[in-house]
């Protein structure tokens, strides 16, 4: 493992405009000065956490993941969020793991939000993704999965670093201020939780506190209201040197997960 220099896009979303929110998030990246090796971007980063899936849902290939081969490879590294895919005649809400080679990995959110009737539309996945890059094994999910410890439970271990791509809203920030840190504690992990900021279209407000908090439960990272393009490094060597002082995960119970 090297360490792992990482940008996150902490922004406002156009609701359903799908044209504009590229543009802006493309302008915003411009702000980048360093080399990075990961760009993250929110939840449904081209829409907005909507139901609309008949109007806004694209094809695998289609000009948002056009959209993101082109910045993997303007920016030379990863690029990662989710987005309305429709397939074989079904709604997901899809996590694109984008290289800069242009292809691509991909994980369809597990646990859907039924307060928000998002069951109603969009098929479940069952599959987690682990990837690579630089030597870490990297667990991306989406949002409502943070809430569904057993699911995101590090095996193994499985990862290194959790990332939760997410349209959080205020009203429960205090939950997913609280779960992030819990789930890298318990995982032994870094954990990185990426949120949009201001009001949807079903005027819902978001406050961002995207964060990116070490295996020890210590704060890298953390971002409230504003808009944000940030970059910073995560370090290789601290989870290494957690897992050795601290071999919590040798004691972990067992399980399968039964569908």
């Amino acid at each position: 493992m090297e360490n792992l220099k990482i940008t996150l896009f902490q922004g406002y979303l156009f609701w359903e405009k799908i044209d504009k929110n590229l543009q802006n998030i493309g302008l915003r990246l411009t702000s980048i000065r360093e080399k990075t090796d990961l760009i993250i971007l929110p939840e449904m980063f081209n829409t907005g956490f909507t139901m609309n899936a008949e109007e806004l849902a694209e094809p695998m290939g289609g000009k948002t993941m056009l959209w993101m081969q082109q910045m993997a490879q303007k920016y030379e590294c990863v690029v990662t969020g989710s987005l309305i895919i429709k397939e074989k005649g079904k709604f997901y809400n899809r996590l694109i793991w984008m290289l800069p080679t242009g292809k691509c990995n991909y994980y369809d959110k597990r646990h859907l939000f039924a307060l928000g009737k998002e069951h109603e539309t969009y098929t479940a996945g069952k599959e987690k993704l682990i990837v690579e890059l630089k030597g870490w094994k990297i667990c991306p999910m989406i949002c409502y999965d943070l809430r569904f410890p057993v699911w995101m439970r590090n095996v193994a271990p499985d990862y290194d670093l959790l990332l939760i791509v997410a349209n959080w809203p205020e009203r429960r920030a205090l939950h997913w201020r609280t779960l992030i840190p819990a789930r890298a504690v318990e995982n032994q992990s870094y954990v990185i939780g990426v949120n949009r900021v201001g009001h949807d279209g079903n005027e819902v407000y978001h406050s961002g506190d995207s964060t990116c908090i070490d295996p020890n439960g210590n704060v890298v990272y953390y971002k409230r209201d504003e808009e944000d393009v940030y970059t910073f490094t995560i370090n290789a060597d601290e989870v290494i040197k957690t897992r050795r002082t601290l071999p919590f995960l040798k004691d972990a119970d067992d399980f399968n997960l039964i569908s």
